[in-house]
């Protein structure tokens, strides 16, 4: 039986787009069923950053808010629109936090792309993105993305994998089923090395020019 996951996510960083698409093929091999929860890295670390990263997290608040409204309409729906959001983003080096980059993402989606508009008029949704983030660091202590709950969001969460690339099915499977042992594994804090690649993505690309 597949596990049910739920996927933390913030649109602005490449590492959780490349995990996202790796937790994506695994849905698709039947080993996960996903949901999606919504992560602002602007909220977590508000006062803790350099102004120049604190206005750069806060590019995602468009998409996380328009987010909130998707996923009112149909679960799935909220995944689609974040892979869309994703590929414009990330791989096609689109800027996050422009309407017109929402909205396209929604269409790519099969969504009405005024939801964009009506997510970013409506104050409810910065609450409710604020809100979320909150109630999952103070269950979980999570700090960052990916974060993946298991149980369908109720059980142990993690931080990550941090992934490069994709990796192919066998070892799609493969790295699955060890991050979810580690998971429930209480006695387990911390593996971690020094990121040796990064992801091929415009956007990461765009952030070293």
């Amino acid at each position: 039986m597949a596990e049910l996951v739920r996927f933390y996510f913030d649109p602005i960083c490449p590492w959780c787009y490349q995990t996202s698409r790796w937790a994506m093929r695994l849905a698709e091999l039947g080993e996960i069923q996903l949901s999606w929860g919504l992560f602002s890295l602007e909220v977590q670390n508000a006062g803790r950053e350099p102004e120049d990263m604190a206005s750069s997290h806060a590019r995602s608040a468009r998409g996380l808010r328009t987010a909130v409204l998707v996923r009112d309409q149909a679960e799935a729906a909220a995944g689609a629109f974040y892979a869309a959001l994703g590929r414009r983003v990330h791989e096609e080096g689109q800027d996050l936090d422009a309407a017109e980059t929402v909205e396209a993402a929604l269409r790519d989606a099969g969504l009405d792309a005024a939801l964009c508009d009506k997510a970013w008029s409506d104050p409810s949704t910065q609450e409710r993105v604020a809100s979320e983030h909150r109630a999952l660091c103070d269950r979980t202590r999570s700090f960052g993305v990916p974060t993946i709950v298991l149980d369908g969001g109720d059980g142990p969460a993690i931080f990550g994998p941090v992934i490069s690339e994709v990796p192919d099915d066998d070892a799609a499977v493969e790295l699955w089923r060890h991050v979810r042992w580690l998971t429930r594994y209480d006695n387990f804090a911390e593996l971690k090395r020094d990121r040796t690649s990064l992801p091929d993505l415009e956007s990461v690309r765009r952030s070293r020019r």
